[in-house]
């Protein structure tokens, strides 16, 4: 592993450790307080966890198999900013989250449960990208039902700003309540 799969573990984890940090944080009504049609805190948390679990699976692939099923990128992965701001962008014209991704009830009793469950998919994350050689981070693509095919650098960049994405949105669903 070299420098740069260091920086995208770093900051992997240190968004989802700065989203523990704040859930863990909010008091149990805070954890539950729904807004309309918004979700909780907790409904945050799980649909964290939903987005994970498809990731590791697909870094866990052989690449060929992850090349024969989506293909190979024809162009260079998008920096952090402007995979950012794409998705930004697409936010702004999307429907629905994907059923698959939307969250059930969650309740108080279910925070730590929910985050070490986060914490296990990390560092199953981590490992793959690790054993990712900077080449293949470049050339193999996943489907983003968004954002359509990301280069697997682009799908850590997403997965890093995903979750600060949520915990400013339960940051915002607080403030305002």
């Amino acid at each position: 592993m070299d420098n740069h799969q260091q920086e995208l573990i770093q900051q992997l984890r240190q968004n989802h450790s700065d989203f523990a940090a704040f859930l863990m944080a909010l008091s149990p009504e805070e954890f539950i307080f729904q807004k309309g049609v918004k979700w909780s805190a907790g409904q945050q948390l799980q649909h964290i966890n939903l987005t994970l679990k498809p990731v590791v699976f697909a870094f866990g692939l052989p690449k060929w198999l992850l090349g024969w099923k989506f293909g190979k990128s024809n162009r260079p992965s998008k920096t952090y900013d402007e995979l950012v701001a794409k998705y930004r962008h697409k936010l702004t014209t999307a429907g629905a989250v994907s059923k698959v991704y939307t969250p059930g009830k969650v309740a108080i009793t279910q925070r730590e449960t929910l985050l070490k469950e986060m914490d296990v998919w990390l560092e199953k994350l981590s490992k793959k990208i690790a054993a990712c050689s900077n080449e293949q981070l470049q050339r193999y693509i996943l489907p983003h039902p968004l954002l359509g095919k990301l280069t697997l650098q682009e799908m850590v960049y997403f997965s890093t700003y995903h979750v600060q994405h949520h915990l400013q949105l339960v940051s915002e669903q607080l403030a305002h309540r």
